[in-house]
């Protein structure tokens, strides 16, 4: 979800606009009433520019998530993984802790 945003911001904020495959071919149609495009170079062109339109897209997500990555470094804000071991470093704590108390003399 907040990726999501991200996106979204970082798409309006550098003017950046996702368009559809859809929105590609009716543009497309309109250049080849209009005559500025051949039917036959139509297909190439719809499909040329979807495919860069998909190389953007992949390498913004790529720039958003070092971004993102740079900014919870700075942030210090643990990740999945430093959430992880932090929950087994605790269990295994009160392991010993538990087995501590169970060994000690008058504990029975």
């Amino acid at each position: 979800m907040m990726i999501d945003l991200l996106k979204k911001g970082l798409a309006l904020g550098l003017g950046f606009a996702i368009v559809s495959k859809e929105q590609i071919e009716k543009t497309v149609d309109e250049l080849v009433k209009k005559g500025e495009v051949s039917v036959s170079d139509s297909k190439d062109l719809v499909n040329d520019l979807v495919q860069k339109g998909e190389e953007q897209q992949k390498e913004i997500n790529a720039k958003m998530q070092e971004q993102i990555q740079k900014l919870l470094v700075e942030l210090k804000i643990p990740t999945h993984a430093d959430m992880e071991r932090l929950e087994k470093r605790i269990a295994d704590l009160e392991n010993q802790v538990g087995n501590i108390h169970t060994h000690t003399p008058g504990n029975d």
